[in-house]
This record gives structure tokens, C-alpha cells and sequence, in this order.
């Protein structure tokens, strides 16, 4: 295990109205008057685990470290990252900027054979790692997105798509993995920047 670990010092929580609020003014990365979740259908859901796909078929597990560490640091306040009613803003002894922790984002994408998949947008180590501990996650999801704006990547396809995602030893993922099957060459226009409504939750990390 490579990541520091760090302590939670301040938590402030915030409710779904103002979750949903922020969600509907996320632009996308590539066209900051485009907003993907000003006009869908929002809601939180607990789901199982055969009703949601990832689409990245890897996981770091330093990632999973770090996530477990923080579900252990919630803990203490009585918060599970996997069991949020709204989203919180973090305060950490490793930085003097707070972050946003929303629920994990799971979106409804219709493929090219009329199959309607409910796929991970954000969130995927927290996900994973409930998985390892047996959890039904609550997830933020949307529905009725523009056609223009599917997610960039496609759901993994077969009857046990959880069962394809590898555990990578390290923080690194290595040359040649293929990280995620992308929709479009220029994938990064497809990408919701949610740090155009939230504070620190993160952004693209390469290509894929």
C-alpha cells in the first residue's frame, strides 16, 4: 500500500435537493454551455449488483486502499460513502482544500442492439469496493440524458460483467491495458466536468 494515509478533520453534509441542484448545472468539458443533467430524471437508488455494468475494466488497488481508508475515517462520523442521502464536503490534514463526495454516478444509455444499461459514469473504486464487502450501493441515477451525450465509454458487455474487472497491484495502470472501449476517437468531448458544480471530485485521467 503506497497512499498516505490522512484523517477526515471537518465533514459537512448536504441534502439531495442541493445535490440534484449542482448536478443540473454540470457543463460537459468540451462545451461549457452544455449541461447533460439540467433536463433528466435524478434520483437516488440502492441498487443490486446485476442491474448496473461498469465500463473500465481495471481497478488500482492503491484506489481501493484509499477509498477503504476513507470509508474507515467516515466511520466516525457516523457516514458511509456508499450510503449517502445527499453528498459531503471533505476536509482532510493533506490539504487546505476541501473536496465534494457525491454518491456514485450511474447513467441509462440505450445501445446500438436496444438494450438500455444502466453504466457506471463515476465513482468506480468506491463501487468495486463495496463489492468486496458485500454492499448494495446507493448511486445517483440518470435517466432521459440527451442522445448527444451518452457516456464516452461503452458498458462491459456478458452475463457477469464485475467478473471482468481486473485488480492492477500499484497506482499505475500499465502500457497496453485496455482501460475502457471509447464510443468516439475524441472521447474527452463526451466527459461531464463536475468540477464545473463541485469542488475537487476529480476530472479526466488520460485517454479511455
Amino acid at each position: 500500500m503506497t497512499f498516505a494515509p490522512f484523517t477526515v478533520t471537518k465533514v459537512e453534509r448536504h441534502d439531495q435537493a442541493e445535490l440534484f441542484d449542482r448536478l443540473r448545472q454540470v457543463v460537459m468539458l468540451k462545451d461549457p454551455l452544455a449541461r447533460p443533467y439540467a433536463q433528466a430524471e435524478l434520483s437516488l437508488r440502492r441498487l443490486d449488483w446485476d442491474e448496473f455494468r461498469p465500463a473500465q475494466r481495471y481497478v488500482l488497488s492503491d484506489n481501493l486502499h484509499k477509498i477503504q481508508h476513507l470509508e474507515w475515517e467516515l466511520a466516525r462520523f457516523g457516514l458511509d460513502p456508499l450510503a449517502l442521502d445527499g453528498f459531503l464536503t471533505l476536509w482532510t490534514d493533506v490539504s487546505d482544500e476541501p473536496l465534494d463526495l457525491l454518491p456514485p454516478v450511474v447513467e441509462l444509455v440505450v445501445e446500438a442492439d436496444g438494450s438500455a444499461v444502466n453504466v457506471v459514469n463515476d465513482g468506480m473504486h468506491r463501487l468495486f469496493v463495496g463489492r468486496l464487502e458485500w454492499k448494495r450501493p446507493v448511486a445517483i441515477h440518470v435517466q432521459g440524458l440527451p442522445a448527444e451525450f451518452p457516456y464516452y465509454s461503452y458498458p462491459v458487455p456478458g452475463p457477469r460483467p464485475w467478473d471482468e474487472v481486473k485488480i492492477v497491484e500499484g497506482g499505475a495502470v500499465p502500457a497496453g491495458l485496455i482501460k475502457k472501449w471509447r464510443r468516439i476517437p475524441d472521447d474527452k468531448r463526451l466527459y461531464r466536468n463536475f468540477n464545473s458544480a463541485f469542488r475537487n471530485v476529480g476530472g479526466p485521467r488520460g485517454q479511455g
